[in-house]
């Protein structure tokens, strides 16, 4: 059984997400942003033998705190879609402009695409390339226990920005109502920034990708 325990970082109180299969006890950082000995700190506390580090994409409070956690255990960056070099490539300069010093720059030892599966110890996460906030954001999806971490695609109420470079609206929507909503209703998502919601909620009242919202676009 996966199990997960979220982990807000940084100032942009962004989600981590520490994850695990129950059986082996091997698990995953999602989007470790910063304050990597904090994430550390609580994966032990909870027993959790950390194997690798997952990227949904490339901005610095999803990755910032990838390069220190790889360094302190060996563990290998997996994702995001390779579209989302750029931004791996830039996170010490933002950092700089926020004034968030100790955020690194990273290089995956592996880039992900559409359809592929990471192993989380016996839990299998399927792989969406999802674009639109970033070209080479990604979404890994749980269909046993039907959860998806969604990075910054989608949000209780909200979506993801598409006004940084190579954003796009039309791919964003694309990617929630063509690659998303078609998982189920009953699919409970860990967004980014934010509390948890399910496709369903966000059907019915998304102000911006609802099932009425778009039907009267």
């Amino acid at each position: 059984m996966l199990k997960a325990q979220i982990v807000p970082v940084t100032g942009f109180q962004q989600n981590c997400s520490i994850i695990w299969c129950d059986e082996t006890m091997e698990g995953a950082f999602v989007d470790p942003g910063g304050e990597a000995d904090k994430l550390l700190d609580a994966a032990k506390q909870l027993g959790v033998n950390v194997k690798q580090i997952l990227l949904t994409h490339g901005h610095l409070d999803h990755a910032g705190g990838a390069k220190d956690i790889k360094e302190k255990l060996g563990l290998p960056i997996i994702g995001p879609h390779k579209d989302d070099k750029f931004w791996l490539d830039q996170i010490e300069e933002h950092a700089a402009n926020y004034n968030m010093p100790g955020l690194r720059c990273c290089t995956p030892d592996q880039w992900l695409d559409d359809g592929d599966g990471v192993k989380v110890g016996n839990v299998t996460l399927q792989v969406i390339h999802a674009p639109g906030h970033t070209p080479g954001h990604v979404v890994f999806f749980e269909p046993t226990h039907k959860v998806a971490f969604v990075g910054d695609v989608l949000f209780k109420g909200s979506i993801g920005r598409t006004d940084f470079p190579r954003g796009n609206m039309d791919d964003l929507v694309n990617a929630i109502t063509k690659k998303l909503w078609p998982l189920g209703n009953e699919v409970t998502f860990v967004p980014g920034h934010g509390p948890l919601s399910t496709f369903g909620a966000e059907r019915q009242s998304n102000p911006f990708v609802g099932d009425r919202a778009l039907k009267s676009a």
